[in-house]
């Protein structure tokens, strides 16, 4: 990885966003951030019922839970939006996604010689503690997506 800076807060927008290279072709990175299976081997373990706009399913991580999400938007191979009810601040998971949504946006450029990802996640001043959660996310963008860089890399 050329590029690891760490995720930023934008307060004033209730968002986190992380921009990262990946030395990886586009087709590649766009598969890690899109298909289940390889979703679940970076991220949490990704069910959904469907791969277009609308459908949903969850993502589920071992000490946490099942978080429900929705994809919004996508336009393959440049950008997916993930909508899902993950307010970390709540103490819960709601059965679906819910009125405490945040939506996750993995925009993708081709580089010679890689791939730039860019994450952004907005939304926040609709969860219950907009502070607590957008710094539980920045940490957690960091972590997952160092852990993307890694198996798309070097297939750890």
């Amino acid at each position: 990885m050329t590029n690891d800076s760490a995720s930023v807060i934008d307060e004033g927008r209730f968002s986190v966003r992380r921009t990262i290279r990946i030395d990886a072709p586009i087709e590649k990175v766009w598969a890690a951030v899109t298909h289940p299976g390889h979703i679940s081997r970076w991220f949490g373990r990704a069910e959904f019922d469907g791969s277009s706009v609308g459908a949903t399913g969850t993502l589920t991580f071992d000490d946490y839970g099942a978080i429900p999400l929705r994809i919004e938007a996508i336009d393959e191979p440049r950008l997916v939006s993930y909508r899902w009810s993950n307010d970390d601040a709540s103490g819960s998971l709601p059965p679906e996604v819910d009125e405490r949504s945040t939506v996750f946006t993995f925009t993708l450029e081709p580089l010679d010689g890689g791939t730039r990802l860019t994450v952004v996640e907005t939304g926040f001043d609709a969860t219950s503690d907009p502070a607590a959660n957008m710094e539980s996310h920045r940490q957690g963008w960091d972590s997952e997506l160092d852990k993307l860089v890694a198996l798309v890399e070097r297939g750890a």
